[in-house]
């Protein structure tokens, strides 16, 4: 009895993560073959993407604009740094990091793939003039993990990336 419940109990579960669409992310498909990056940023960034791009699925990355089908412009990435609050001495409290980076996909003709775009991620943290050290680790940090991100959400937006007609 004991053991049926148990088989039950799993088979709801399954049916359950079935039916939200739920599935594991798996390799990336893209709609091109090669891929040629032109970006302005800083070396940590674009190394960072190319490792993305050739570990995330189809492409390969070419060493020209001209013998790739397609080119990722990429170029603003923009580091910014806001004061959130203050305290009532008039102490910087939080801080809201924010990174812009933009991009568009085209061939060489100049035919858009994708329009241009443009990911902003912000992340905030508290500051405590006490653990100025710990902060800059924890700010060096977001920094790090924003740029992830940001590589992340470029890489899944250009399996969306269509030929022009």
């Amino acid at each position: 009895m004991r053991r049926n419940c148990l088989r039950l109990l799993v088979a709801s579960a399954a049916l359950i993560l079935a039916g939200c669409g739920f599935h594991l992310r798996g390799a990336a498909t893209f709609a091109f073959d090669t891929v040629y990056i032109n970006s302005s940023g800083p070396p940590p960034f674009n190394n960072e993407l190319r490792r993305a791009l050739v570990g995330a699925g189809s492409a390969t990355l070419s060493d020209s604009a001209a013998a790739a089908q397609v080119v990722l412009d990429i170029p603003v990435i923009q580091d910014d740094k806001e004061v959130l609050s203050l305290s009532s001495a008039g102490a910087v409290r939080e801080f809201q990091l924010i990174k812009r980076v933009s991009f568009r996909l085209h061939d060489k003709e100049g035919a858009d793939w994708m329009p241009a775009g443009e990911i902003v991620i912000r992340r905030s943290y508290t500051f405590n003039e006490t653990q100025a050290l710990a902060r800059d680790l924890e700010e060096q940090r977001l920094q790090r993990d924003m740029q992830t991100d940001a590589i992340q959400q470029i890489v899944r937006r250009l399996q969306s990336a269509k030929k022009p007609a």
